[in-house]
Parts: C-alpha cells; structure tokens; sequence
C-alpha cells in the first residue's frame, strides 16, 4: 500500500526547534517532489516547504525561508522538515504530501498522496 507518515510533532517553546519526519511507504520518494504543508484553526492550508527530488531544488514560504530547513534521505526514503526559531504563530497541524511532478506549495489540490498530520505546539 501507499503510505505517507508524517511525526515529530508536539510542544515546544517559542525560539525552540524541532524535526519533523515524512516516511514513505510502498513508493519510491526520488521521483516526487515533496511538500510540508500546515493548517491552524480557522485558517486555510499553507504550503510550508517542498524538495523537488528529481533535481534537488527547494523552495520554501516566505514565513519558512531562513527558519525551516528542508531535506531528503533517498536511502530512507524519508524527508525531514527542520523547524528552528519557532514561535507561536507556527503552531498548527503539519502534513506531508506529494506531486509527482513540480513543487506546488500554492496548489494543495495538486498533491496525489497525504499523510496524516503531525501537531506542532509552539508556547509563549
């Protein structure tokens, strides 16, 4: 089966960090380009980070650029999202989620595969 498994969540305080882990199942990640997205209540879906493995480029939003860090391990077939310096704006459910060709971080639509979401808690 298919599978996307999204964990690392939990609380953390504001200017702390923390990994969040995307491991894939029953597909092979090198050929995805995949993506972090994150929801807060009340507000719509927001693209976070995306990693194109075919060429290795990144992309990031702009509340993510210099804080959150991105990245892939092919033999794992797993992608991390490395979150420093959070605050309590960033506190929200994170998700996984894939599209087989570009990163799309303005489409969620456009993913083929979601894994559950993973909470991140971020304190004053």
């Amino acid at each position: 089966d298919v599978q996307l498994q999204a964990s690392g969540g939990g609380l953390v305080q504001a200017g702390g960090s923390l990994t969040l882990t995307c491991a894939a199942s029953g597909f092979d990640l090198d050929y995805f380009s995949v993506h972090w997205w994150r929801q807060a209540p009340g507000k719509e879906r927001e693209g976070v980070s995306c990693i194109n493995n075919s060429n290795d480029r990144k992309y990031d939003a702009n509340f993510a650029r210099g804080r959150f860090t991105i990245s892939s391990d092919k033999v794992k077939n797993t992608v991390y999202l490395l979150m420093n310096d959070l605050t309590p704006e960033d506190t929200a459910v994170y998700y996984c989620a894939t599209d087989p060709y570009a990163c799309l971080l303005s489409d969620a639509g456009a993913m083929d595969h979601w894994g559950k979401g993973t909470l991140v808690t971020v304190s004053s």
